[in-house]
């Protein structure tokens, strides 16, 4: 184990949010894949339907009843475990209480948040405290953002850190978006105002790195060069994660510069997608439009397994310094779902057992698990490789 701070407490990890799609399928895939001996437990507020999720499981998974919005009893499940992941979003409405009583109790905590103004917000309230007490934050554990996060950093370690690295990343896919991102998106696109502002606060609150300087940079729609797609831009939180760990890690270069695209094979399909996520913004601000768009994609639910089989994703990473290009690629199965269960339990598990780098507070998970957790992925079946 990479931290003996909490190596006494009765589980190793607990899981939120087993009783919905994505965290049942993130049970599934930690009751197959876990090392002999995982102590751990499923908790929420509806102990029936925790039960019912025990037994399809079988193990020696136990079951913890605690409501989201109970700060104490949050708080006490926090004090039992060494590592808390959740899959119970929108996070910006449900998911402070846990990140508070992770921090302040000293324990990891893993999502799958894809809300920048969550991921702020948390930074705001809860980085000191997590400083202080050990605790690891590592939002942002599924689709968004591991592969765009991991494949950078797998990128980065084959260009010369002592030059400024220029990197962007395109994404293809073909997967259904889940209920919860299709949810938090809406909501984070009504909420632009708010969002840029916590966004300010915390770029006056952070300690920026000395003699470097990383950040995420947009652009406007544009035929590749090297990989031959139109590209369009995505204003998404990857790029941000991104950039957070180029700031944290020295193996970016003195300075870094990340751009985040979607990769369509014409430009026709690049302009209707542009026209579609304007068209969304616009209705997201609306509240009975905004509600009736979430009640056509409800949270809970998900593609079957043979429509997941199906499913597959790439991202593809070109990068330059000093007079060198790489171009690089991160791959595998069906995004939204399947493959985010398996990313998030392999952070999970890389968190509470891999030799680490040396992190406290609010991380991402390049920072937190780098070269431990970009093993796993790769034993799990996510490919990187250089093109």
């Amino acid at each position: 184990m990479s931290d003996d701070r909490t190596a006494d407490r009765p589980f190793d990890l607990v899981l939120f949010g087993a009783t919905g799609f994505t965290g049942g399928l993130t049970a599934d895939y930690l009751a197959a894949h876990a090392p002999n001996g995982l102590r751990w437990a499923i908790a929420g507020r509806n102990a029936d339907k925790l039960e019912a999720v025990r037994e399809r499981l079988g193990g020696d998974v136990q079951v913890l009843v605690a409501d989201a919005t109970d700060p104490a009893a949050l708080g006490d499940v926090a004090r039992q475990t060494r590592v808390v992941v959740t899959t119970i979003g929108p996070y910006l409405q449900h998911g402070g209480p846990l990140v508070a009583a992770c921090a302040e109790t000293g324990t990891d905590y893993l999502d799958l948040t894809g809300e920048p103004e969550f991921v702020d917000q948390t930074f705001l309230a809860h980085h000191q405290t997590a400083l202080r007490t050990g605790a690891r934050l590592v939002h942002a554990c599924g689709f968004d953002s591991i592969p765009h996060d991991l494949g950078a950093y797998f990128t980065v370690q084959q260009l010369p850190s002592d030059r400024p690295i220029t990197l962007r990343g395109v994404v293809r896919s073909a997967g259904t978006f889940s209920g919860g991102t299709f949810h938090s998106a809406l909501d984070q696109f009504a909420r632009a105002r708010e969002m840029k502002k916590t966004y300010a606060a915390r770029r006056r609150a952070e300690v920026r790195p000395e003699g470097r300087s990383s950040r995420s940079v947009s652009g406007k729609p544009h035929r590749d060069p090297v990989l031959g797609w139109w590209l369009l831009p995505l204003p998404i939180i990857d790029p941000i994660i991104v950039a957070r760990s180029g700031a944290a890690l020295s193996s970016y270069g003195p300075e870094f510069r990340y751009s985040h695209w979607a990769g369509t094979k014409t430009l026709r399909y690049a302009a209707g997608g542009a026209a579609g996520v304007g068209l969304l913004t616009v209705a997201a601000q609306v509240k009975p439009v905004r509600d009736f768009l979430k009640s056509k994609v409800p949270q809970g639910s998900g593609p079957d397994a043979a429509k997941r089989e199906k499913s597959w994703f790439t991202v593809d990473f070109v990068g330059e310094a000093g007079g060198q290009t790489v171009h690089t690629r991160v791959s595998g199965g069906d995004p939204g779902y399947t493959e985010t269960a398996k990313m998030l339990s392999e952070a999970a598990l890389c968190l509470a057992f891999d030799d680490n780098p040396d992190t406290s507070g609010q991380v991402t998970p390049a920072q937190a698990m780098g070269d431990a957790l970009l093993a796993r992925l790769q034993a799990a079946g996510i490919r990187f490789e250089t093109v």
